[in-house]
């Protein structure tokens, strides 16, 4: 018992598992309809369905595309727009109210404005995801990067570094766990943002399939597609995990090459 208890992954599949009986069972036992909630045989039938058809591949390529164009957009300009507001006290105070109300107007009623100036399309669906991931990115860099050691600065600025010396070899390796904290939860509203802008006016995209299936009432359609979202999901966010977890060993040791500097400076 105690060696299960210290392998959670085998208890997390082990929960998936009794959560997909225990549903099979429920849909059986009070004969729900498969319109209202779907048993799960049914919807790894359409999954399989429609992966084994090829009908899945086109929306999963396009919804794809989408997130990831939309997420390096986003998050390109959301880690340079941090940077430059944390350098400059004065450009935080004039644009980080239109930063915050950019983010505060929900996205889906921008979504009908976006295809009505961008057509449809995946332009529509690549703007929108860019918006939902950039302020994560843009707030983590911020917060990190103001997080420097005021000993440390102030070590750099005594050995004469410029500010873009001390930004590349200071402020960014300090601030590397924020900003990738930040990279994670822009990948999951990345896919959000992708599913979501496909509701309003993509024929191609997961989120078009989504709407689809409503509209034909297949029910185990949907679940799949949902399924198939969720699987997406998982294995970006596990991947950030890998890469995060590679960027953070060389963060370590530039950060005790800094402390080491610093220590050296305190002592002269």
């Amino acid at each position: 018992m105690n060696a299960l208890l210290n392998r959670p992954r085998l208890l997390s599949a082990l929960l998936l598992i009794a959560t997909l009986v225990i549903w099979e069972l429920a849909t059986k036992q009070f004969s729900l309809s498969a319109l209202v909630l779907p048993p799960p045989s049914a919807v790894a039938v359409s999954l399989w369905s429609g992966l084994v058809s090829g009908y899945f591949w086109p929306h999963l390529t396009s919804t794809l595309k989408a997130l990831l164009l939309g997420l390096a957009m986003g998050s390109a300009v959301g880690l340079l727009a941090g940077m430059a507001l944390a350098e400059s006290e004065l450009l935080e105070r004039v644009l980080k109210p239109y930063v915050v109300v950019s983010q505060v107007v929900p996205k889906l009623a921008l979504a009908p404005l976006f295809v009505l100036w961008f057509g449809f399309g995946m332009l529509p669906t690549v703007l929108i995801t860019a918006l939902i991931c950039f302020f994560p990115l843009m707030e983590n860099t911020l917060t990190g990067l103001r997080q420097v050691d005021a000993q440390r600065l102030q070590l750099f600025r005594m050995l004469g570094a410029t500010r873009l010396q001390t930004l590349l070899q200071l402020k960014l390796p300090t601030g590397l766990p924020a900003i990738l904290a930040g990279l994670r939860v822009a990948v999951v509203l990345a896919l959000v943002g992708a599913v979501v802008a496909e509701f309003m006016g993509a024929s191609q995209g997961l989120g078009a399939v989504v709407i689809a299936a409503q509209g034909m009432m297949d029910t185990p359609l949907m679940f799949a597609t949902l399924v198939l979202i969720a699987s997406i999901g998982l294995l970006l966010y596990q991947a950030c995990l890998m890469l995060e977890r590679r960027l953070l060993r060389s963060h370590h040791f530039v950060v005790f090459e800094i402390s080491q500097v610093a220590q050296s400076g305190s002592k002269l």
